[in-house]
């Protein structure tokens, strides 16, 4: 009872607790980071150096008038942003923070579960977020984030093609569609796979920019073009809904990659003895320092990349991307047959 019922249901919410105040304060950091390059301070206001800018955030979003435009579909309309939202949440059940520890005399895994196709897993629930976007720009029955909406889907076919290849090149050297499979066959082959499939590496992050909506990808809320994109006719907590969202699949973005190529929960070189001492950190907090270095990166991106023009967008993703991956993954077979 309390190994396949109350534990689970504890670290679900954990989880998710965890997530919303991750997402949260993802804003305030993105805001800082951008003011550094920019030479200001960012927030400051709330709280010690802004500290309490997410929180008065939250508190200003829940109190906002919600409103629906008289000829919006109001059923469509308002399913729209947990469609968006729920998808980016419960990816994370599969993805594994770290591997079994003891705690209270009992054997507690990391994960919420660890099933044989995680992988395959991620990819189906990851791309239905694309049809509450869809739906939003369709049901604001407005011509923006109608635009919008279009350049979402057609951008997320033009990525998750590539972003599929790449993941065939990993299935192909871990042997296995499970996330902690996959994180064990790193520390069996005591390199990280970011060093082996470099190719795979590069295309995944950049396919992961592009499919969270993400700068230089940030066609779908391009704010110079479409005003707000396809949350354009949306305020109060619905609008919160699509933020938290595009934050929570960041985090998502980052936690799969750092488990598919940087190790997952491992250290530095998990082969090398000389390095033995790193494994006094905790496994997880290896783990969240790589997530947060991901989540950086998205971040320095946005603040110092200028967005691509959108025949740029679809060139990149159909003649550059696709063909490199395809070609990677005819090379990472013949190298498994042959070696």
């Amino acid at each position: 009872m309390v190994d396949t019922l109350v534990v689970p249901l504890l670290k679900i919410v954990i989880l998710l607790n965890a997530v919303l105040v991750a997402v949260t304060y993802m804003v305030l950091l993105e805001r800082k980071v951008i003011a550094w390059v920019q030479s200001r301070l960012g927030p400051m206001r709330v709280g010690p150096y802004g500290a309490l800018q997410p929180i008065a955030d939250a508190i200003k979003l829940m109190t906002k008038e919600d409103i629906t435009p008289t000829r919006a579909d109001r059923w469509v309309f308002t399913a729209s942003p947990i469609i968006v939202m729920v998808p980016a949440l419960i990816v994370f059940a599969v993805i594994p923070f770290g591997p079994e520890v003891e705690l209270f005399g009992r054997s507690v895994p990391l994960y919420i579960t660890d099933v044989n196709v995680g992988l395959l897993y991620i990819v189906s629930i990851a791309s239905l977020g694309v049809y509450g976007i869809i739906l939003a720009g369709w049901a604001s029955n407005s011509k923006y984030p109608l635009l919008s909406s279009l350049r979402a889907s057609a951008q997320l076919i033009s990525y998750e093609v590539a972003v599929t290849m790449t993941l065939v090149s990993m299935i192909l050297m871990a042997g296995t569609l499970s996330m902690v499979g996959i994180v064990e066959s790193q520390r069996e082959a005591g390199l990280w796979f970011a060093f082996v499939q470099p190719v795979a590496f590069v295309i995944f992050f950049i396919g992961g920019l592009a499919e969270t909506n993400r700068a230089p990808f940030d066609l779908p809320e391009a704010e110079q073009e479409l005003t707000g994109g396809f949350h354009t006719e949306y305020s109060g907590m619905r609008f919160a809904l699509f933020f938290l969202a595009e934050y929570a699949n960041m985090i998502v973005i980052s936690c799969v990659a750092v488990t598919l190529f940087m190790g997952g929960w491992l250290r530095p070189f998990p082969s090398v003895e000389a390095l033995g001492f790193l494994d006094l950190v905790p496994s997880w907090i290896w783990f969240l320092f790589k997530t947060f270095v991901f989540l950086y990166v998205f971040l320095w991106i946005r603040a110092t990349l200028p967005r691509y023009r959108y025949d740029q967008l679809m060139h990149i993703g159909w003649k550059v991307l696709i063909p490199i991956a395809i070609g990677n993954v005819v090379v990472t077979g013949i190298a498994k047959v042959l070696l």
